[in-house]
């Protein structure tokens, strides 16, 4: 069988050899690369400096929200998408993963749990998943874990269970049904093809291949939030945790669960939804009926956007500064009403926060929409 290079793998090869490259510039040469790259951000619709943001003052946007809870909300942060490697291959993401803890930890008052939003591993492998548990020990705040992909298809789930528990499961809060669900299912691609668990995972990894399935809940997964659902009356607050999107935004990508609209109707009956999933690695807000969706930031890489299926509601952010190895990336918190629906912050590390609050989806986009950044997305 053909070695199957993943788009992730090749973003890093070519990346890494960018920055090669660059360490052998004189001044001269540099300077001729930063005009180009100016004249190419120029060409594109680049109207402002790359580097027009501000720093985050986290603790300071954390007093602020605490401050506005008077209405017997809460709070809660999330960390997501590490794509951790062992220490010798690949040291960068762990210590992007290490400042999203060190922001958590910073938090002043600390939120009430911090949420892991899945794909610690970057191959699923027993260093990758061990060394992101060692960091994330330090996390101070109550840590509820949720699996990706990127987790799961080497030893199909074995170490990730040994380490983090159930993958499924659910928990009250302060009046607000929690829900964590295993979104990232597949159907069996390699059992016929005779692949190796890592030809296996290396594919799952691939995201843009026609071998593997599509993601999907699964009837018995569905049949468990069935009956967990069953208990709770109409108005009781529903927020579900997804690594992929309960929706189809993308199949070429696997930014799509296959089976999304059944779990949707398991839903709604509720008077208010909120679905928080990984990923997709960007802002992404959408509205499907009673169900509100926003996507989690990375601490590794950003994603481009999908070229079609985008939700309407989503306010894009630009593109991120492929120069700057922190940029489109972070972490963030959410602030959770009692009637269950949010509002989301998504913390940047080199730009100003953005919120997508609830009453910018439930008006349909009429109010308070986020601010457009300037310049153009991707």
């Amino acid at each position: 069988m053909p070695h199957i290079k993943s788009v992730e793998t090749r973003f890093v090869e070519q990346r890494q050899a960018l920055f090669d490259d660059l360490r052998h510039l004189d001044r001269r040469q540099f300077m001729k690369v930063s005009l180009g790259a100016a004249g190419a951000a120029a060409a594109a619709g680049v109207t402002h400096p790359f580097h027009s943001f501000l720093p985050v003052d986290i603790s300071g946007i954390g007093r602020a929200q605490a401050a506005e809870s008077a209405d017997g909300g809460f709070r809660f942060a999330y960390i997501s998408d590490s794509h951790l490697y062992a220490r010798n291959i690949n040291d960068r993401f762990l210590r992007q993963l290490l400042r999203a803890v060190d922001d958590i930890n910073a938090l002043d008052p600390q939120p009430d749990f911090v949420l892991y939003g899945g794909d610690l591993a970057q191959l699923g492998q027993k260093e990758e998943l061990e060394i992101g548990a060692q960091i994330l020990k330090e996390v101070k705040a109550p840590l509820r874990m949720m699996v990706g992909e990127h987790d799961w298809y080497l030893d199909m789930g074995e170490k990730w269970r040994e380490l983090f528990g159930r993958e499924t499961y659910s928990f009250d809060h302060k009046g607000v049904h929690f829900v964590v669900l295993m979104s990232v299912n597949e159907k069996d691609f390699w059992s016929a093809r005779g692949m190796t668990p890592m030809e296996r995972m290396s594919t799952v990894a691939g995201l843009d291949n026609a071998v593997q399935s599509p993601f999907e809940v699964g009837a018995p997964q569905r049949q468990w939030l069935k009956q967990d659902l069953a208990k709770l009356s109409r108005d009781t607050p529903v927020v579900v945790f997804s690594h992929s999107p309960l929706y189809k935004l993308y199949k070429t990508w696997n930014f799509w669960t296959d089976d999304a609209e059944d779990v949707q109707a398991l839903l709604q009956k509720f008077d208010h939804v909120t679905v928080l999933h990984g990923h997709t690695h960007q802002v992404l807000s959408n509205r499907i009926g009673n169900i509100h969706f926003h996507g989690m930031l990375s601490t590794a890489w950003p994603w481009p956007y999908a070229p079609e299926g985008m939700p309407p509601l989503t306010v894009q952010m630009n593109r991120p500064n492929p120069f700057d190895p922190n940029d489109g990336l972070g972490d963030g918190s959410v602030q959770v009403h009692p009637d269950g629906l949010v509002d989301k912050l998504y913390s940047f590390w080199n730009r100003n926060p953005m919120q997508v609050q609830a009453s910018y989806l439930a008006s349909g986009g009429r109010k308070d929409a986020p601010p457009r950044p300037l310049a153009a997305s991707y």
